[in-house]
């Protein structure tokens, strides 16, 4: 994941590069520029259609997930086209296709679901389950006094000292 964390801004540049070999150096600029025009605009009215969907809903009283969810999907969608690249293009085309995006969606949040079952909440957790010493419902009372060098010390005269102070 770290590797292609690390290659994708080069495969999308190397795409640009590739289109204008293939064409001119005058298409990437273009394209890249039209991309981002398309999708701050959709990402523009995305933004004002879920906000009117909001305000239908909260009159309505029902709350229909589904759409959301397709607002955000088109919303990544639309960032995903602002970011320079033919592959980031790709990818927010196949996320802006609706049968294409349930798929995807179905095939994710199964598999996050499924891991979620599977291990529990508490899977990556260090702690193991066996480990007694943290489990135990024993209870301990006691006094405490703090000693932080902070802390206000209670005026306790030492017996040598209060005899120096009586000579005096």
């Amino acid at each position: 994941m770290r590797l292609l964390l690390l290659f994708y801004p080069w495969l999308e540049l190397l795409s640009l590069i590739q289109l204008g070999i293939e064409t001119r150096a005058i298409v990437p600029l273009l394209w890249v520029l039209a991309m981002f025009m398309v999708g701050a605009a959709l990402l523009k009215r995305v933004g004002t259609a879920s906000v009117l969907r909001l305000r239908e809903a909260q009159q309505s009283g029902v709350l229909q997930q589904s759409l959301f969810l397709d607002d955000l999907a088109v919303a990544v969608a639309a960032l995903l086209l602002m970011i320079p690249g033919l592959l980031s293009d790709f990818f927010a085309v196949v996320v802006l296709i609706g049968p294409l995006r349930r798929l995807l969606a179905r095939i994710f949040l199964g598999k996050v679901v499924s891991q979620t079952d599977a291990s529990g909440w508490y899977a990556s957790s260090s702690m193991p389950d066996d480990d007694s010493k943290f489990q135990s419902s024993e209870i301990l009372e006691g006094d405490y006094q703090d000693i932080s060098p902070d802390a206000e010390r209670p005026n306790v005269i030492d017996k040598a000292e209060d005899d120096t102070q009586r000579d005096q």
